[in-house]
C-alpha cells in the first residue's frame, strides 16, 4: 500500500476595516501578544508570545508588492511548517488590531504552534504573517525517535480503528529491525539530498527494492512518507489521519517495522521521513 503525505502549508488573507492611528511596532507586538494571552473565541490563552521575525516582515512587504506567500517566503530562505498572512486595511492602532484579530482571526491567533510574525504597512493597509518556523532539534537523537515512533504506532496497533472505509481490529506489537531502519534511512537521505518526496527513489527502486538491498528477507512489505513535520508525534498523528497510511500501520500481516528520517534545510520540504513495515520470510 502506498500514499504521500505532504507537509502543511495553509494561507488566509482576510480584508477588513478598522479605525484608529498608527501604532509603534513595539507597542503593536505587545498589544497582539496580550490578546494571545488572553484568548478568544472560547479558546484558551496561550503563554508563548509571537516573536518579530525579520524576514516575515520582509514576506508581508513582498506580499503587499503583490508576491505570494510561498513565492516570498522562499525567495528570503524562511522555511515555515505552517504558515498564515492576514491583511487589514483602514485606519489602524495597536488596539484595533488586536481586536480584530481576535475577532476575524482567532483560529491564527490562538494556534500556539504559529510563534514568529512579521508584518509592514503602508498607509491604512497592513499585511501579517504568522509562521511555525521549520525547526529539526527534536530529531537530534535518531534513536529515541525510532522508539518513540514505534511505541506510538504500536499504541495506534493496540486498539481497533477505522481508516477511512476499512475497519481494523486490534492488531499486535511491531518490532524494529535492522533491516528495516536501514532500507528506509536511505531512501531518506536520497529524498533529503536530491529534493524529491516519491515511493520511487531516483535509481527508480520500490520499497520491496530497497529492503532486498538489506538482505532483508520478507514476504510483504509496505511503506508510508512524511516530509515537514519535525516530531515523532506530528509524523504519526498525520499517517493515523490518511486512510493508506493507516491502513498500513493498522495491517496485522506486519510484524517488524524500519523508521528513519533525514534533514536537508536547504530542500523544499527540509525533513523527509520514511517508515516501512514488513512481514519476514523464513
Amino acid at each position: 500500500m502506498r500514499g504521500l503525505l505532504k507537509s502543511r502549508f495553509l494561507a488566509m488573507l482576510g480584508v477588513f476595516l478598522a479605525l484608529g492611528c498608527a501604532p509603534a511596532r513595539a507597542d503593536l507586538m505587545s498589544s497582539i501578544n496580550e490578546a494571545r494571552a488572553e484568548g478568544c473565541g472560547g479558546r484558551g490563552g496561550i503563554e508563548q508570545p509571537l516573536r518579530l521575525n525579520a524576514k516575515l516582515s520582509e514576506v508581508s512587504h513582498r506580499m503587499k508588492q503583490g508576491e505570494s506567500l510561498r513565492a516570498a517566503m522562499d525567495a528570503l530562505g524562511y522555511r515555515g511548517v505552517k504558515s498564515t498572512s492576514i491583511r487589514m486595511s483602514g485606519w489602524l492602532n495597536d488596539s484595533t488590531i488586536a481586536r480584530n484579530l481576535s475577532n476575524r482571526f482567532c483560529a491564527s491567533l490562538s494556534d500556539a504552534e504559529l510563534q514568529e510574525v512579521g508584518f509592514y504597512r503602508k498607509g491604512r493597509e497592513l499585511w501579517m504573517v504568522l509562521a511555525q518556523p521549520f525547526s529539526s532539534l527534536a530529531l537530534r537523537d535518531p534513536a529515541a525517535v525510532s522508539r518513540r515512533v514505534l511505541t506510538l504506532v504500536n499504541e495506534a496497533r493496540s486498539h481497533a480503528r477505522r481508516c477511512g472505509r476499512e475497519s481494523f481490529v486490534p492488531a499486535g506489537p511491531l518490532r524494529l529491525a535492522t533491516g528495516l531502519y536501514r532500507a528506509a534511512l536511505a531512501h531518506s537521505r536520497d529524498m533529503a539530498a536530491k529534493n524529491y518526496f516519491e515511493h520511487e527513489g531516483r535509481d527508480g527502486s520500490q520499497p520491496a527494492d530497497r529492503i532486498t538491498r538489506q538482505d532483508y528477507k520478507w514476504r510483504v512489505v509496505g511503506e508510508n512518507l512524511a516530509a515537514g513535520v519535525t516530531t515523532p508525534e506530528e509524523a504519526v498523528k498525520g499517517w493515523l489521519g490518511s486512510p493508506h497510511h493507516c491502513a498500513n500501520m493498522m495491517d496485522p500481516r506486519f510484524t517488524e517495522m524500519g523508521i528513519a528520517f533525514a534533514v536537508n534545510p536547504k530542500s523544499a520540504l527540509g525533513v523527509y521521513w520514511t517508515q516501512v513495515f514488513a512481514l519476514p520470510r523464513k
